[in-house]
């Protein structure tokens, strides 16, 4: 008995390990998303982008400025100069918070009254968003106590206690309720695996089954060959796309906020990308079974670094760049975009254009993938 068990093994890693493809799959591949997600998967929120709308422009809303920026939670990365600019900024997601300073900012502090300061978040990430107001008020109360010390030295015993009070509020999501940052979030999640796993073993099931060889006798056509396997999964995923949208809205009162002819546009882009990218693992496999595993090992990193756990901004700039390949980090902001900020194309176009230019490359790469021969 052990000597047929120890046959069995040996079959069986032979037929695992003879393909050079596959001992990469089995050994590199873990070993590199274990690495890459390692640096990306973190739950510390730094270097928010901040915008500053500072109407007092005084030596303490300038210190204050400093501390912000002094622990690398916050990156001043623009000035106001208006309101307007304000929402235009959250619109289109240029800043993640706004620092606004009112006028008389630092004559409240000299006279002892409530200076107030206000920090405008996103809000469409509510955990990072918590993660930012509590930062943003231990700075002020730092500062608050820096402002009392220095009052102190220079008056004595009887200085007035400084009071510097941050008032917060999240631009959207204005309750920082989770469901509408994880619900959109879950929907373009199963968007992505549903095209993927189920496109990919399109063409190797025609491999296996034997069909491959009648359709290489037609006429067909590459580009129509990759259509004709898309379109009925792009049908299929539209419907799934309404059904999750309808139990969003019913179940988890979630609206669309925005255009929803606009957002089944591009969704229609993002499901053509992903199965692109499904053909493409399709056309490389020989069988059933090799097409679903390298899928797998696409969707894990895919969905780790797209924005949908943790922030891309958070991560090191080196897997930032990877993350400019992955379709769903577009299709997450296009998606929240609409769902939650009620913005249109002027605000979406970087993402819709990144998100076209892979659903381009993605197909062509498919199309010229499959030929119609037996290797």
């Amino acid at each position: 008995m052990l000597q047929r068990i120890q046959r069995m093994l040996i079959k069986e890693f032979l037929q695992m390990l003879r393909d050079p493809r596959m001992r990469v799959v089995v050994f590199g591949v873990p070993v590199i998303q274990m690495t890459i997600m390692a640096f990306a998967l973190t739950t510390d929120v730094t270097n928010i982008r901040t915008a500053v709308f500072d109407l007092d422009r005084s030596s303490a809303s300038r210190r204050l400025l400093s501390d912000f920026t002094g622990g690398g939670y916050f990156r001043i990365c623009a000035y106001l100069n208006s309101e307007k600019e304000i929402a235009d900024l959250l619109d289109r997601s240029g800043v993640r918070a706004v620092l606004s300073i009112p006028t008389g900012f630092a004559n409240d502090i000299a006279k002892g009254r409530t200076a107030k300061v206000q920090l405008i978040t996103d809000g469409t990430d509510a955990n990072s968003t918590a993660i930012a107001l509590g930062y943003a008020t231990s700075i002020v109360n730092d500062f608050a106590d820096e402002q009392m010390e220095q009052r102190s030295r220079i008056n004595g015993f009887f200085t007035k206690p400084v009071q510097v009070e941050a008032v917060t509020r999240a631009w959207f999501n204005s309750n920082m309720e989770s469901k509408y940052y994880y619900v959109p979030s879950l929907i373009a999640t199963m968007l992505y695996i549903f095209s993927l796993l189920l496109t990919s073993i399109g063409i190797v099931r025609e491999k296996e089954i034997g069909t491959i060889e009648q359709v290489m006798v037609t006429p067909i056509r590459r580009l129509e060959f990759i259509l004709g396997k898309t379109l009925p999964y792009m049908i299929t995923g539209y419907i799934s796309m309404t059904i999750m949208l309808l139990v969003a809205f019913v179940i988890f009162q979630v609206h669309v906020q925005g255009s929803l002819s606009l957002l089944y546009l591009l969704t229609g882009i993002y499901l053509c990308g992903n199965m692109g990218i499904a053909l493409l693992v399709s056309a490389s496999a020989v069988t059933q079974q090799q097409a679903l595993l390298t899928s797998f090992l696409i969707l894990m990193p895919s969905v780790m670094l797209s924005g949908f756990m943790f922030p891309v901004k958070n991560m090191p700039e080196v897997v930032q760049w990877f993350t400019f390949l992955n379709p769903m980090r577009w299709y997450l902001e296009i998606l929240r975009g609409i769902v939650l900020k009620n913005v249109g194309m002027q605000d979406l176009w970087p993402a819709v254009a990144a998100q076209s230019a892979l659903t381009v490359i993605f197909i062509a790469g498919a199309a010229s993938r499959f030929r119609k021969t037996l290797s």
